[in-house]
C-alpha cells in the first residue's frame, strides 16, 4: 500500500484527499442515496476531524451487481478564487448493507407490496481530518448506473450519480454538523392514493432547515463495462478520483417532468418548503426519480445542502379497500344503489379478498340496525323510502375499511304499449304507449323499431320500407330516472297500395328481351309472385328477364300474395309491342381477293330489309348506303365489314364479317441491260408487283470480287457506273 500511495501522489499533483480502490463490480441499478457529515472533534493543531457517512440504495430486484466493495470517494480543496485542488490519499470504506422496504403510509399493514420490490441499503462511514479552509471542500462519490426504464428521465440507463456535499468555511468554523433525515423514502406509492410522507430532517445545532425539490446529479458512465472502455474515467462505471464540481443535472422528460415537477399527479406532488411534507395524488404507473435538497441556515448564513437521490415506485398497489357494486359512486367510498319498485336487494361484495378476515353489513330500519356478517348479503326492505347501511372489512382491527352505502327503494315502473295496423294494405303501424309509474307520469320515451329508426314521443306511428318480422322496444323512465323495458313482436307484411312495374322498354324488335323493374313496395322473398307475359309464358321472380319471340303486342299481369295470405293483382293493357326483326345477310367476290385483284363487289342476300348500311373498315370512314356495293382495299391483311339493315318498320339486323387480303409479290430479274445513253435498257433493275415486299437487297461485285452497287429499294438500278457515279 506505501508503494501504491507514493505512485499516486507522484501522478497527482494539487491538495485534494481521494479514498479509492480499483473497481470490482457493475451495479445497474442503483436509485439514490444521500451524504452526510458530523463534527467529530479539534486537534492539537487545530485542524478538526469529520465523520462523513453516504448512503447508496440499490433496487435488489432483478440482475445487476452488488455494491463497491470499497467506496472511491475524493475530497476536492476550493480555492479563494473558486478553483479546485486534489491530492488523491487512499483510504478503504468499507459498506454496511442491509434491506428494506417501505410504502405509504409506512408500515400499512393494508397494503400488499408488489411482489419483486425491495430496496437494499449500504452505508460507507469514514473519519478524516482536515485543516480549516475557509474556502470550503467539495466531497463526492460517482457511481454509475440508473435503471434504464425510469419514466421521467431522458435515457436514464446512460445517466449515473454523483453523491456530493460542501464542507463550508462557516460550517467549518462554527463546528457544523449537517441535517440528517428523519425517515427512509417509501419504496412503493400506490397510484391515484393520497400521499402524507414525512420527508424531514432533523439538525443536532437546532439550525434552521428549508426543504425543496432539487435535480439530482448524474455521475459516471457505461464506459468500462466493456475491455475498451475506461471504467475510471468521468464516463466510466467508477469514476477514480471522482470527477470535480461543477455537475450536471439529470435531464427529465420535458415537458411533462421537470426537477421542480418530478412524478406531476392531481393534485400535484409537492414538498412543503417548511414541514418537509410530500403530498399529492399520483396519477400514473412507472419509475420516477427526485431529487430533495434540504438547506441549513444559521442567522441568515447558508451553512449546508444535504442532497436526497431517489427513484420512487408508483403502481397499483393491493390491500384492503371495501367496494361494493353501485349504481353511482358519491364518494371515494361511499356507493349509491337505487332500486326501482323491488324491495329485496342483492348486495354485491367487491373488496379483494386478501388481508380480509371478515366482513359486518349493517343498515338502518326504522332506527334499528340489521347486521350480517358474510361476505355478499340480500335482505328484504320494508318498501319504498332512503335506507343507510354499512359494509366494514375486518371490523374491529387497525386493518380494516369502511364502504358507506346510501339506497334508494322507489315507487315500481311498467313499460307496455299497443299497437294496429291494416295486415294487408301497406301502411304505417300506430302505436299507444300504456306504461306506468308509481312515483306519477312518465318523463321520456324510448322507442327503436328494429329497422334502425326510433322515437322519443309518446304515442308514435312508424311506416316500414320492408316487410318482415320486427321486436319492438319500449324503454320509459320516471322522475326518479327509474327504467323500464316492453319488448313486442310485429309482423308486417301487407302487400303494397300499388303494383309499379317499369320495363327496360316498351317496342321491341325480335327477339325482344325485356327486363321487367319492380318498384312495388313492400315485397321480398317471401312473397308469392306470377308474371303473365301475355305470349303464353310466366315468371315467379321479383324482377323477371322475359325474351319475346313473336311478333305482336303484348299485355302483362302480376299477381302478388304475401306471407300471410294479403292478395293484389294489376293487368297492363297491350303493354309490349314486339315489331319484325330483319335478318341481315351477304357474299362478295372473288372469294379469295388478293392484292393483284383487290377490288371485291359485294352482294347482298338479308330479308325483309329495305335499307343498307356498309362499313369497310373498323373507323368507319369507308361505308356505302348501296344495297350491293364495290370496294377496292389498298391494303392487304385481315379486313373488318360490316352490314346493318332496317327493316320497314325500323327494326335493325348486323352482320359482320372477315375479309383476308392475300398479298402477292412478283419480281423479274434481266439477264442483260445496254447503258449507253439511247433511252433503251438503261437500267439493270428488276420489274414486277412488290407492293408489301420486305427486307430486298440488291448486290452486285466486278470481276475481281469488289461490290461496286448496293440497293434496298426494288425499284432502284444499276446504271453500269461503280454505285452509279464511278
Amino acid at each position: 500500500m506505501k508503494i501504491k500511495n507514493h505512485t499516486l501522489r507522484s501522478v497527482v499533483s494539487s491538495l485534494a484527499i481521494l479514498f479509492f480502490v480499483t473497481p470490482i463490480a457493475f451495479a445497474k441499478h442503483i436509485i439514490g442515496g444521500e451524504m452526510t457529515y458530523k463534527y467529530v472533534s479539534t486537534n492539537a493543531n487545530g485542524s478538526k476531524n469529520w465523520e462523513f457517512k453516504i448512503k447508496v440504495y440499490r433496487d435488489c430486484a432483478g440482475g445487476g451487481a452488488g455494491f463497491d466493495d470499497r467506496a472511491k470517494v475524493t475530497i476536492f480543496k476550493k480555492t479563494a478564487n473558486g478553483g479546485i485542488e486534489q491530492q488523491p490519499l487512499p483510504v478503504t470504506v468499507e459498506p454496511t448493507i442491509n434491506s428494506t422496504n417501505s410504502v405509504l403510509p409506512p408500515n400499512n399493514p393494508c397494503v400488499i407490496i408488489p411482489p419483486g420490490v425491495c430496496v437494499e441499503t449500504a452505508e460507507y462511514v469514514f473519519t478524516r481530518s482536515l485543516n480549516v479552509n475557509p474556502s470550503g471542500y467539495v466531497i463526492s462519490y460517482q457511481r454509475c448506473c440508473r435503471n434504464d426504464f425510469v419514466t421521467n428521465l431522458n435515457n436514464a440507463g446512460d445517466q449515473g450519480i454523483t453523491f456530493t456535499i460542501e464542507l463550508t468555511g462557516q460550517a467549518q468554523l462554527l463546528n457544523n454538523s449537517s441535517p440528517t433525515f428523519k425517515f427512509f423514502p417509501p419504496t412503493v406509492i400506490c397510484t391515484l392514493e393520497k400521499i402524507n410522507f414525512d420527508h424531514s430532517a432533523t439538525d443536532v445545532d437546532g439550525d434552521q432547515i428549508t426543504y425543496e425539490f432539487c435535480s439530482p446529479i448524474q455521475g459516471g458512465g457505461t464506459d468500462g463495462s466493456t475491455p475498451q472502455g475506461n471504467a475510471m474515467g468521468c464516463n466510466g462505471v467508477t469514476p477514480n478520483p471522482a470527477c470535480p464540481p461543477p455537475y450536471l443535472n439529470v435531464v427529465y422528460n420535458i415537458p411533462n417532468f421537470s426537477p421542480t415537477d418530478p412524478i406531476g399527479g392531481n393534485p400535484q406532488v409537492s414538498i412543503d418548503p417548511n414541514t418537509g411534507k410530500i403530498t399529492g395524488t399520483p396519477e400514473n404507473i412507472g419509475q420516477y426519480v427526485v431529487g430533495v435538497c434540504i438547506s441549513e441556515y444559521r442567522n441568515g448564513v447558508l451553512l449546508s445542502v444535504v442532497r436526497r437521490d431517489f427513484q420512487f415506485n408508483i403502481t397499483n398497489c393491493q390491500g384492503v379497500s371495501a367496494k361494493i357494486k353501485y349504481d353511482k359512486l358519491i364518494g371515494s367510498k361511499e356507493f349509491l344503489i337505487n332500486s326501482c319498485g323491488d324491495s329485496t336487494i342483492n348486495f354485491i361484495n367487491d373488496s379483494p379478498t386478501q388481508l380480509v378476515n371478515g366482513y359486518l353489513w349493517s343498515f338502518n330500519i326504522n332506527g334499528n340496525d340489521t347486521t350480517y356478517n358474510t361476505r355478499n348479503v340480500t335482505h328484504t326492505f320494508p318498501g319504498a323510502g332512503t335506507y343507510l347501511g354499512s359494509m366494514v372489512l375486518n371490523p374491529n382491527t387497525n386493518c380494516s375499511d369502511t364502504a358507506v352505502i346510501f339506497l334508494n327503494i322507489f315507487p315500481g315502473i311498467k313499460s307496455d304499449f299497443s299497437f294496429k295496423y291494416d295486415t294487408c294494405v301497406a301502411g304505417p303501424v300506430i302505436f299507444t304507449d300504456l306504461s306506468a309509474s308509481e312515483a306519477g307520469p312518465i318523463l321520456k320515451w324510448d322507442w327503436q323499431f328494429a329497422d334502425t329508426k326510433s322515437a322519443v314521443i309518446q304515442n308514435p306511428k312508424h311506416l316500414y320500407a320492408a316487410a318482415g318480422n320486427y321486436e319492438i322496444l319500449l324503454r320509459v323512465t320516471d322522475k326518479n330516472e327509474c327504467e323500464a323495458i316492453k319488448t313486442k313482436n310485429i309482423s308486417w307484411f301487407p302487400v303494397p297500395p300499388t303494383l309499379i312495374i317499369e320495363p327496360s322498354t316498351f317496342i321491341g324488335c325480335r327477339p325482344a328481351s325485356i327486363f321487367f323493374s319492380n318498384l312495388s313496395s313492400p315485397i321480398d322473398s317471401t312473397y308469392k309472385i306470377v308474371w303473365k307475359f301475355g305470349d303464353g309464358k310466366t315468371s315467379g321472380d321479383i324482377s323477371p328477364t322475359h325474351v319475346y319471340d313473336t311478333t305482336g303486342v303484348f299485355s302483362i299481369s302480376i299477381d302478388v300474395t304475401s306471407p300471410i295470405g294479403c292478395k293484389t293483382d294489376t293487368f297492363f293493357q297491350n303493354y309490349i309491342k314486339v315489331e319484325p326483326s330483319p335478318t341481315a345477310n351477304f357474299i362478295f367476290t372473288p372469294i379469295n381477293p388478293s392484292s393483284f385483284n383487290p377490288k371485291i363487289d359485294f352482294i347482298d342476300q338479308s330479308k325483309d330489309a329495305n335499307q343498307w348500311y356498309w362499313k369497310f373498315d373498323t373507323t368507319g370512314l369507308r361505308f356505302s348506303r348501296l344495297q350491293n356495293p364495290s370496294f377496292t382495299y389498298k391494303d392487304t391483311g385481315l379486313q373488318t365489314v360490316q352490314l346493318v339493315v332496317t327493316h320497314p318498320q325500323g327494326c335493325k339486323d348486323t352482320l359482320t364479317r372477315i375479309i383476308d387480303i392475300e398479298p402477292k409479290i412478283t419480281y423479274y430479274i434481266p439477264n442483260a441491260f445496254t447503258p449507253n445513253n439511247d433511252n433503251k435498257n438503261e437500267f439493270f433493275v428488276g420489274e414486277g408487283i412488290y407492293e408489301g415486299l420486305k427486307n430486298f437487297k440488291l448486290l452486285i461485285w466486278n470481276r475481281c470480287g469488289e461490290q461496286i452497287f448496293e440497293s434496298t429499294q426494288p425499284s432502284l438500278g444499276w446504271n453500269g457506273k461503280k454505285n452509279n457515279n464511278g
